[in-house]
């Protein structure tokens, strides 16, 4: 069995003890430079694998005996289980025997509800209309069910009686009220069919005499439209012949050249009614024509002498530039020959500095002692 009883002072010194072994041993792989560059381990290997085989039998040894437990307590278990049953079975068993002996049913509080002679024992639910007992609660009085009964429906019966003898009269009056209003109302009715064949004769006689006078009223309208139509077309016969008359002697078949002339300028006609032009027109044209040649002529010699100016002023301008350009070179020379001197005397100084410093400045070379401090643990 795993031991869970060792000193806890003990228990740390040995895991305290075993951490600074394992630390002086990582130190001594780690600040090996050959072995750790060229190979590995095979010793530090080893004691892992035996480290480990010591571990599994200790989680083995473990294991069996926290089994073993396992087993022992799955045991009590079971004997506790059967003294529970055991105990349970009993305790039942004493509380029936309790009942039998210390609670039969004659001590019970709600006995006489289950009493077989309770019928025989019990009095009349009531005696009288006015018997105390026959409260609200008790249920057992209702409407109607009062002992004067009988006395009571002959009364009503009676009185049934008397409402049915006054609906009867009821009902024979109203019949008779619904028969008068019948006969009055089949009188009115023939009245009122008399009227209606009177006022039909009189609508169709009306009729008549209105189609008598729409017939007249269209034959006269028939004579004024056949009047009408043929004045109509007198009228449109002798507009005709004007209107061929003045389209004759019209300026659009005479080809009157002034027809064409527009209102809104001299120079413009009107489309539909212009013949072509005349022959000062056309002299006018080509006069305009020859005017426009000559100024396009002289437009040309202008932009051509133009064009020149500029090529000079181009030429000189490219002259000027690589002038210019060499005087910035001369410049640029002289600047980096002068930058040359400077960046000479700069690095003397430079030197100068730098040996100063390793002469001078410099001069406490460190020791191994002050490398020794470094590396000193594996961390």
């Amino acid at each position: 069995m795993h031991k869970l009883d060792s000193p806890v002072d003990l228990k740390e010194a040995s895991i305290v003890a075993r951490r600074r072994d394992v630390e002086v041993q990582r130190q001594n792989r780690i600040f090996n430079t050959r072995l750790r560059t060229i190979g590995i381990d095979q010793q530090a290997l080893d004691a892992q694998i035996q480290d480990k085989k010591i571990q599994e039998e200790a989680e083995a040894r473990k294991h069996t005996a926290y089994a073993k437990d396992l087993i022992r307590h799955d045991q009590t278990m079971c004997l506790l289980d059967d003294r529970n049953k055991r105990d349970m079975i009993n305790l039942n068993k004493a509380i029936s025997e309790f009942r039998l002996c210390h609670q039969k049913p004659e001590t019970r509080r709600e006995f006489d509800l289950n009493d077989p002679q309770a019928l025989k024992k019990d009095v009349p639910a009531r005696i009288s209309d006015t018997d105390p007992r026959c409260t609200v609660s008790s249920i057992q009085k209702f409407t109607g069910e009062d002992l004067s009964r009988q006395e009571r429906i002959r009364c009503q019966q009676e009185q049934i009686r008397e409402w049915s003898l006054q609906q009867q009269k009821e009902l024979k009056n109203a019949l008779e009220d619904q028969k008068f209003a019948n006969k009055l109302y089949d009188e009115n009715r023939i009245a009122l069919d008399q009227r209606a064949c009177e006022l039909q004769q009189m609508e169709e006689e009306t009729r008549r005499a209105v189609t008598v006078a729409t017939k007249d009223f269209n034959r006269a309208q028939a004579t004024e439209r056949a009047t009408r139509q043929k004045l109509e077309k007198q009228y449109e016969q002798e507009d005709n012949l004007v209107e061929i008359g003045n389209h004759l002697h019209s300026d659009l078949l005479t080809e009157n050249p002034k027809q064409a002339v527009s209102a809104f300028g001299p120079n413009r006609v009107i489309v539909d009614r212009w013949k072509g032009m005349t022959q000062d027109q056309v002299d006018d044209i080509i006069r305009r024509q020859k005017q426009q040649v000559q100024e396009r002529k002289r437009l040309e010699e202008e932009e051509r002498q133009r064009s020149a100016e500029w090529d000079r002023l181009r030429v000189n301008d490219a002259r000027a530039a690589v002038l210019l350009e060499r005087q910035q070179q001369r410049v640029q020379r002289q600047l980096r020959k002068a930058m040359d001197c400077q960046n000479m005397l700069l690095c003397k100084n430079h030197k100068e500095r730098e040996r100063f410093l390793k002469n001078e400045v410099y001069v406490n070379v460190p020791t191994a002692k002050y490398f020794d401090q470094f590396n000193t643990t594996s961390r």
